[in-house]
């Protein structure tokens, strides 16, 4: 029996986790895919979300502010990639000008810091590369990008260094509530939990419906996005938002923690959540948007383009509310769930605790995170540090220079990867401008030889994406 059960390793999930850690109480952390963060937490626009544009007195604009502050301590505190860049939200008319002030009061109420409306010539003197068309601006300087699936991996691994127990390729089917307890179905057995927390994102809906009858309706919606090499030079210093609409916040062109420019998303409701294929009709779409706010942007210089699928709903707001006593709902999560997440899971661990959770603070909790990229390590430093730990002298990713080093270190983490993508997802190898061309076998030769597995089964990212095919000697022998 577990005191706790959280359905749903996304960043919500992993920061209720890691927050629940903290305390003398069973956690179980259930997720349908072979890792942390494999939905929307790593298809998104990795941004830092100032707090201006939620509706104040809404569960987003309550939260919005909290997160942004509690994601930038979280990072310095776990040692997760991350940059404070500010963000302009820009009016091309006096429509959209008007717009601006309603999104400054907003952000007033909501307890931002530091916003401001400027002309559209003081925003090109300090982005020279906004359109000439742009008449004003808002500016928020709170706002910034991080490392979304490093933000929920890092909350994950210290969980489960503290006692959460991770269970990966572990689909909830059904859900029966006992006198004192639910019993919880899945695709690898029965679990058995006094609370459950519901955090599953785009199947948050069909989960809350094993409960109770429907309270709300996820709108699964799919944005897609170009990802830009980082030749391009500088483009913008800071994220870039058009006026938002009540489609979402719109085409952004966004520099990355890792100085590229990620631009999109459009946005397309669909009915298959998992479906994350990519189309040239929206790509052409954010491409002439993007270009309306940054004229001399080239796609031409695109490296990657995917898709995420939001969990939008028909209440446009978070769900956060107890749906039958002990189930708790942390349901519709979307923008700006990934800078909320902290705040989200703060406001879950205070319901629980008023719902009869008896949370008594551990005496030895070992928090923090520290990682090693090479790259980072100074010149002077390297030889030496080579000498100590020679793995690191050989470099398997050329593009972002990613040493076996680093490999090794993260299959060696307390959530080890199981597939290429899980090594990218930790180590940054694939992310450059081959995108795993070169370095891609060599991970996966890392892995097989690491965790001795036939490198038959290894994935390339999410269940079943095998990267080999073939038969074993002993077949290859009885068919001869």
């Amino acid at each position: 029996m577990h005191d706790v059960a959280i359905i749903g390793a996304g960043v919500t999930g992993c920061a209720l986790a890691y927050t629940l850690s903290s305390y003398e109480i069973s956690v179980l952390l259930l997720e349908k895919e072979n890792d942390v963060a494999m939905g929307a937490t790593r298809a998104n626009t990795a941004i830092i979300h100032a707090g201006f544009d939620p509706e104040p007195h809404s569960f987003m604009g309550k939260l919005n502010v909290e997160g942004n502050r509690a994601c930038y301590a979280l990072c310095e505190a776990l040692d997760v990639e991350h940059r404070r860049t500010g963000s302009w939200v820009v009016a091309f008319d006096k429509e959209q000008r008007d717009a601006l002030d309603v999104l400054h009061q907003q952000g007033i109420e909501n307890g931002c810091k530091g916003l401001e409306i400027v002309s559209g010539d003081e925003a090109r003197k300090r982005e020279p590369n906004l359109s000439s068309e742009i008449i004003g601006a808002l500016w928020a300087p709170e706002a910034g990008v991080i490392n979304p699936w490093e933000f929920a991996l890092a909350m994950a691994e210290v969980a489960v260094r503290n006692g959460v127990r991770f269970m990966p390729n572990t689909e909830v089917t059904g859900i029966t509530g006992a006198s004192d307890h639910y019993d919880i179905e899945t695709t690898e057995g029965h679990y058995r939990a006094r609370y459950v927390v519901n955090a599953a994102g785009v199947e948050s809906d069909s989960i809350h419906n094993m409960v109770a009858g429907p309270a709300f309706h996820i709108v699964p919606t799919r944005g897609e996005y170009y990802l830009l090499d980082r030749s391009i030079g500088t483009l913008v210093k800071s994220i870039v938002f058009q006026s938002p609409t009540s489609a979402g916040k719109g085409i952004t062109v966004s520099p990355t923690i890792h100085d590229n420019f990620l631009i999109g998303p459009n946005s397309e409701k669909i009915n298959d959540p998992q479906d994350t294929s990519v189309t040239r009709l929206a790509l052409d779409e954010i491409r002439e948007a993007a270009r309306h706010l940054v004229p001399s942007l080239d796609t031409r210089a695109s490296i990657r383009n995917f898709a995420g699928v939001r969990a939008n709903s028909d209440i446009n707001d978070f769900y956060i509310a107890f749906t039958a006593p002990g189930f708790l709902d942390l349901a519709a999560i979307k923008s700006p769930g990934l800078t909320s997440a902290p705040a989200v899971a703060r406001l879950a661990k205070d319901m629980l605790k008023a719902e009869g959770l008896s949370l008594s603070q551990k005496a030895h909790w070992k928090g923090g995170r520290q990682v090693i990229r090479f790259k980072e390590i100074p010149e002077e430093e390297r030889k030496a540090f080579v000498k100590n730990n020679p793995l690191y002298g050989r470099v398997i990713c050329r593009c972002e220079t990613i040493t076996e080093g680093e490999i090794v270190a993260a299959l060696k983490r307390e959530i080890p990867p199981v597939s290429i993508d899980g090594v990218k997802r930790r180590a940054g190898t694939g992310m450059g401008r081959c995108q795993g061309g070169f370095c891609g076998p060599r991970v996966l030769e890392i892995i097989a030889r690491e965790q001795k597995r036939d490198p038959l089964t290894i994935e390339e990212d999410a269940r079943g994406s095998q990267v080999l095919t073939g038969t074993t000697k002993r077949e290859d022998c009885a068919h001869a």
